[in-house]
């Protein structure tokens, strides 16, 4: 997208200068507006044309049937799709009686723009219709930060050669025509007549519709209220049907004035409450939203955001499509995170449908990090959520004759959706990684309550899950057999690395919560016997180890497998998963998305680092990235192990991700993880951050291009700055107690009136890897200086 000559390079906006029909759908997903429980794609307001209508609440879902071709036990019945509820953003225009529909007429001019400090959609645009008239036409969108439940737009219409009759239809429309499913399996599945309509009205200047789910039972309303400021003579009219309630607003403008409507829009929706319940609900959410004012609104959303970026913000110096990048990513991981308040929040967040609005392992692994250290509340409401689904884990952990509990592979309502099931059930390190951000939220954030009341019970059911499915050999070792690792190409296989190294944390981690909690563990009944256990297994993890290669085998046996045929592979045949069988992928070396090399990152001190430098080098020529879950931890290990011009490349990938489009289906909705990404190739990549116990560390550098990187962070109650330039690195409090943390292996003590400069990590030379043909990042280092 950036690339394309409508859009600029600028560090606190994405500006579109141009309107391209072939790029709207992609346009939709980068302008797309949430807060983590509304979400509203950046369809343009008169509603047509688009690429794909998206109006989502976050966990607001449909079932439907999971065919197979044959039954399997412990299959799946039915799967969950993110429905496109109740579209409140259209607001369709006439000008003389001709509908402003931009395929149409002459389009002047056309702007629209994303703020990422006031967090709001701008668009302006100049238009003569097929008869002639020219208006100028101005909508400003939020969706609020601050009141959870409400949307609003400032509609604008302004004649600019001579009076004319403005129709304004402002809109709540539900069961809009949807595109044809796409064979990809990436993409939803398409449901037909979801909503079920229940109530409405249209009176006065309020709207309202009520509507049900089929198969799932959930139930939603929408409510919406306007200002109206036009010429005299002015008038209004509501009408309603069972799928439309519609304001018209008709006058009659004169040049140099303008019509101007203020649309406010209330969702809610729940599994147990009645229609008049959740009518009330909304109808308040409203009044609220009325007393505020859209001026308000405004000023409470450029509040929220200055509040964010003063404790968020990353700054990069010598590349500025990496400092629009960041901040942008940044921005988005925000709205898919901040009011989702004990919500599942999607590998798309609420930008679209693709996944079928679905969580993966990838929030826990990739996206909570990134809160943690900018928006914590936002993590313990993620893992709370996770931990109101136990009960449904439990459960597929009985019906997979397990112990403990096994958290789905894809989900929104806490059930497994996942109809593959080596893909799907085989892919336990899910479990693990939850563990992992359990364990990683209580050292960052220092929660006094989140441990006791959460964190134990997923450490200890997740700990059991592991004890259950692996088990000892005859000399000892404790395998894990018969599992998928992060690579999707390298599916059921025993003694994957990354698997047992995070259940052997897991294990750990579980049996000391459980020292330190007593009375949890009794509740849990949890005794000595059963954390010795889970010591033991931990202590005797197997990690398949290839001597002759002096690397670690991804998965046991790996490293004898056949090695894929790069050369003879197209570049048009990747992804490999939509062109050759999973069979054939299966039983070759060939890697979707960075596996070891990922265990390599979030399990650092299980390798030394002449251990990290072989082992990446050996995985780099076989990783194709049909994932954009690789880059970022790619990046990451590149800078660790001396690679930091490829590192920079790395960064590159993850942060233009959709901006770029690079995957071809940023249509469908953002890559949010790889969005959070971003951020990590930046602090855990050139910053060097891990987290050792319940102190951070650091060892940083910086590629030739970047003059300085600096990132703020939030750690056990302190806001800490780091800066990186070629000189040196710099940390500051900005506010807390006194610090202690580690630079390049050295603990130093930070404090408010105590800034500490070191010299920055000196790097080994390293000869550089290679990578699989034709799937080599692109080289930002080989771009021009800005």
């Amino acid at each position: 997208m950036i690339p394309h000559p409508a859009y600029t390079v600028d560090p606190w906006t994405l500006r579109e200068t141009e309107l391209d029909l072939d790029m709207l759908a992609q346009s939709e997903s980068l302008f797309a507006l949430s807060n983590g429980h509304i979400g509203w794609r950046g369809n343009l307001d008169e509603g047509e044309p688009n690429g794909l209508p998206g109006s989502y609440l976050n966990g607001f879902h449909e079932l439907h049937p999971m065919p197979y071709a044959e039954a399997g036990y412990g299959n799946p019945e039915s799967g969950q799709t993110v429905v496109n509820v109740t579209n409140g953003k259209i607001i369709r225009l006439l000008v003389d009686d001709e509908p402003f529909d931009l395929r149409y007429g002459v389009l002047h001019s056309h702007e629209r723009v994303l703020d990422l400090r006031a967090g709001v959609l701008r668009r302006s645009c100049e238009w003569t219709s097929p008869a002639g008239r020219t208006v100028r036409v101005t909508s400003t969108r939020l969706v609020s930060f601050s009141q959870r439940a409400v949307a609003a737009i400032a509609y604008e219409v302004e004649p600019i050669d001579g009076a004319a009759r403005i129709v304004v239809q402002s809109e709540l429309v539900a069961a809009e025509q949807m595109p044809s499913q796409s064979a990809d399996p990436r993409v939803a599945a398409a449901l037909d007549r979801t909503l079920q309509p229940e109530a409405g009205y249209a009176t006065g200047t309020r709207l309202a519709l009520a509507h049900s789910t089929l198969r799932s039972g959930l139930r939603m309303a929408v409510t919406a209220d306007h200002m109206v400021d036009g010429p005299e003579g002015t008038t209004t009219f509501a009408e309603f049907s069972e799928n439309v309630s519609r304001l018209l607003v008709t006058s009659v403008v004169q040049p140099g004035g303008r019509l101007r409507l203020e649309k406010f829009v209330a969702y809610g929706w729940s599994a147990e409450r009645s229609l008049p319940a959740l009518r009330d609900q909304v109808e308040a959410a409203m009044a609220g939203a009325r007393s505020t004012g859209w001026n308000e609104l405004l000023r409470q959303q450029r509040e929220y955001l200055d509040d964010f970026w003063e404790r968020a913000d990353v700054e990069v110096e010598g590349d500025a499509e990496i400092q629009q990048a960041v901040r942008f990513a940044l921005f988005h991981v925000l709205q898919a995170g901040a009011r989702a308040e004990q919500r599942a929040l999607g590998a798309k967040g609420l930008t679209g449908s693709g996944y079928d609005g679905h969580s993966f392992w990838d929030t826990e692994t990739v996206v909570l990090p990134v809160l943690a250290a900018t928006l914590p509340e936002a993590v313990s409401h993620a893992l709370r959520w996770r931990h109101s689904t136990l009960g449904a884990a439990r459960e597929r952990a009985r019906l997979l004759g397990l112990e403990g509990a096994a958290f789905p592979w894809r989900t929104i309502n806490g059930e497994e959706g996942s109809g593959y099931w080596p893909a799907g059930t085989a892919a336990f390190h899910i479990n693990a990684d939850i563990a992992d951000a359990v364990v990683r939220y209580t050292a960052s954030s220092g929660d006094p309550d989140f441990e006791r009341e959460v964190g134990v019970e997923l450490l200890v059911e997740t700990a059991r899950l592991w004890r259950s499915l692996g088990h000892h050999d005859s000399a000892g070792a404790f395998h894990i057999d018969g599992v998928t690792g992060p690579d999707e190409y390298s599916a059921v296989a025993d003694d994957n690395v990354y698997t047992n190294l995070m259940a052997q944390a897991n294990l750990r981690a579980a049996a000391d919560a459980v020292e330190r909690h007593p009375e949890q563990a009794h509740v849990l009944g949890v005794d000595a016997e059963e954390t010795a256990a889970w010591r033991d297994a931990a202590a005797a993890i197997a990690l398949p180890y290839n001597h002759d290669l002096a690397v670690h085998e991804q998965s046991a046996d790996f490293t004898g497998h056949q090695t894929w045929d790069f050369d003879h592979t197209d570049p048009e045949q990747y992804p490999l998963l939509l062109h050759f069988p999973y069979f054939d992928l299966y039983r070759k070396q060939v890697i979707k998305q960075a596996d070891l090399v990922l265990a390599m990152y979030l399990r650092s001190e299980a390798f030394d680092q002449g251990q990290k430098a072989r082992n990446f080098a050996y995985y780099e020529p076989l990783t194709v990235r049909d994932s954009s879950l690789s880059a970022y931890c790619q990046a990451v290990m590149a800078a660790e192990v001396g690679h930091l011009e490829l590192a920079y490349d790395y960064l590159g990938e993850a942060a233009l991700m959709d901006l770029d489009d690079l995957e071809n289906n940023t249509s469908d909705g953002l890559h949010i993880a790889s969005l959070a990404g971003t951020w990590t190739a930046l602090v855990a990549g050139l910053g060097g951050m891990r987290l050792r116990g319940d102190r951070l560390a650091f060892a940083p550098s910086l590629p030739q291009r970047l003059s300085r990187l600096a990132f703020r962070l939030q750690f056990r109650g302190r806001r800490l700055q780091v800066e990186i330039t070629p000189s040196g690195a710099t940390y500051t409090l900005a506010d807390g107690q006194p610090l202690e943390l580690y630079h390049c292996g050295e603990p130093v003590t930070v404090s408010t009136d105590k800034a500490v400069s070191c010299d920055l990590h000196t790097l080994p030379h390293l000869p550089d890897p290679s990578q699989p043909k034709g799937r080599q990042p692109l080289k930002r280092r080989l771009g021009p200086l800005p």
